[in-house]
């Protein structure tokens, strides 16, 4: 009898540890659910959206101009970012200050990538914290599933309006 319970709960327990790792493999790997909050976002992404966030451009440095990504925050590392890709390592980006009064270039450093939010008057980006690592981006939204209403792929901009794929 207690062979029996010993066999049953190391069977749980073997069990419980493969799916553990299959787990942390989708969600390292593979992709997250990520709830997003503020306004930086908008109008593409708002308050309490949720999305999902792939990892495998990130592996493989397929992060291109225009994705959405989902970065550990420069300031706070516990905190995670939502923002828009606008430049790659070498390329030159016109930056302003939130409120607009005073234009500059500035080049994006190797292994850096430059990240703002769609709405550009209340976003803190690198507009604030300069160009951010390119380790610290976690992963490439590509689909937002809440609210059901605006479920739905998400690509990149086009001529400054945001192409969605249906």
């Amino acid at each position: 009898m207690f062979r029996r319970a010993v066999g049953k709960t190391l069977g749980f327990v073997g069990f419980t540890i493969q799916y553990g790792c299959i787990a942390h493999c989708a969600f390292e790997y593979i992709g997250e659910l990520v709830a997003c909050s503020g306004p930086s976002m908008e109008p593409t992404i708002t308050n309490h959206d949720v999305v999902f966030s792939e990892r495998l451009s990130r592996h493989f440095y397929r992060i291109e101009k225009g994705d959405i990504v989902i970065a550990k925050s420069p300031f706070d590392p516990k905190m995670n970012i939502c923002k828009r890709v606008i430049g790659l390592e070498g390329d030159k980006v016109c930056t302003s200050s939130p409120s607009d009064v005073f234009k500059t270039h500035t080049y994006v450093p190797k292994g850096h990538v430059w990240l703002e939010g769609d709405n550009l008057r209340n976003s803190t980006d690198s507009r604030s914290y300069g160009p951010v690592p390119y380790a610290l981006i976690r992963g490439r939204v590509c689909l937002k599933l809440w609210p059901p209403h605006d479920f739905g792929a998400l690509n990149t901009r086009t001529n400054g309006m945001i192409k969605r794929s249906n």
